[in-house]
């Protein structure tokens, strides 16, 4: 089974991207950010959006298959529709993304996304399924990914109940223990459920969460 993954977006108005667009900040993803060596939208989105992201970056470099010539693992932008975690992005990327909000109504968010998940779905083979790591109880992308991916975007069933932290926590340790969850249609899914006990915490080093996944 070929699987794509599509993240939901990071906030790029807020305090944390002002702090990384800051002229005075110095720490080093600011300074690629300014610079040549530049970040990629996954790093970036990350640091906007800290534990959630990472998990649901992390886990999607893991277990993504997807289709030859189409990225595994897809971001969901304020105004640029679809654009792979790996792609690189400067300053002038951030700022553009920081004026749009994640507005079903707003056409500067809705057309390139509908632009992009229509081409994607006319590209995906038969046996690809899109796996949507976000909140499934909010119209402002599932509506949208509903119309052109029907019952192939599913989402992680372990989801149901679970706030943003929670779900990035789990992702990150699934990622790490080379652990898959198992994923549910979206259509007709029970989208709201009882909050599953607190995960046991856990401290990640760097190669932790870096480690590829091994080839079979």
């Amino acid at each position: 089974m070929r699987r794509i993954f599509l993240l939901s977006p990071a906030y790029a108005g807020g305090q944390r991207a002002r702090m990384i667009m800051s002229e005075r900040a110095q720490f080093e993803l600011a300074r690629r950010l300014r610079g040549e060596n530049r970040p990629t939208l996954g790093e970036v989105f990350a640091f906007l959006s800290g534990l959630y992201f990472r998990g649901k970056l992390a886990y999607a470099n893991v277990f993504a298959q997807p289709v030859p010539k189409i990225s595994g693992v897809l971001v969901i932008t304020p105004n640029r529709g679809l654009v792979p975690a790996a792609t690189r992005i400067g300053i002038e990327d951030l700022r553009d993304f920081g004026t749009v909000d994640i507005d079903e109504d707003d056409p500067r968010y809705r057309r390139p996304l509908e632009r992009d998940v229509k081409k994607l779905a006319k590209e995906l083979t038969a046996d690809c399924e899109v796996v949507l790591l976000g909140s499934v109880a909010t119209g402002k992308y599932v509506d949208i990914l509903l119309a052109h991916f029907g019952k192939r975007l599913r989402f992680p069933a372990d989801f149901v109940g679970r706030g943003d932290m929670s779900r990035g926590g789990l992702l990150q340790r699934c990622a790490v223990d080379r652990m898959e969850l198992p994923y549910i249609s979206v259509a007709g899914a029970v989208r709201k459920g009882k909050r599953p006990a607190k995960l046991e915490p856990r401290r990640y080093t760097g190669r932790d969460v870096s480690r590829k996944r091994p080839t079979s």
